[in-house]
């Protein structure tokens, strides 16, 4: 029995120093960006982001050892700009060359970077 094609998804780990080349290759090669959410896990952070071409997803997941500064693929991904604002404003990251930067004011929120995994 052969898979369905729109059930068919992707995981490939990459580096933040190489998000920038992965992502332009799959923009070249016809990719629409779906969404980008990051996690906080015990150790660290995971972002996903996942594109998709003819209903098969292809997710790219970048581990964050801390939150920090990491590349926005704005200038490759226009509507990328939602995302990462959201990230910044609840996770606390800051993204190099943000097309359209809220600078930390996307969401009103209760306090600032209320999923940054603080403890109190």
């Amino acid at each position: 029995m052969s898979e369905e094609k729109h059930l068919v998804q992707e995981f490939v780990t990459v580096e933040a120093s190489n998000l920038l080349n992965v992502v332009q290759d799959l923009k070249a090669e016809g990719y629409r960006l779906g969404q980008i959410c990051a996690a906080k896990l015990a150790e660290g952070y995971q972002l996903l982001y996942s594109f998709d071409k003819d209903h098969v997803l292809k997710n790219l997941k970048l581990p964050v050892a801390e939150v920090g500064e990491l590349p926005s693929i704005t200038l490759i991904y226009w509507p990328a700009f939602i995302y990462e604002n959201e990230m910044q404003d609840l996770f606390g990251f800051k993204f190099r060359n943000l097309a359209l930067d809220y600078n930390g004011k996307f969401f009103k929120v209760s306090a600032p970077t209320p999923w940054k995994g603080e403890e109190k």
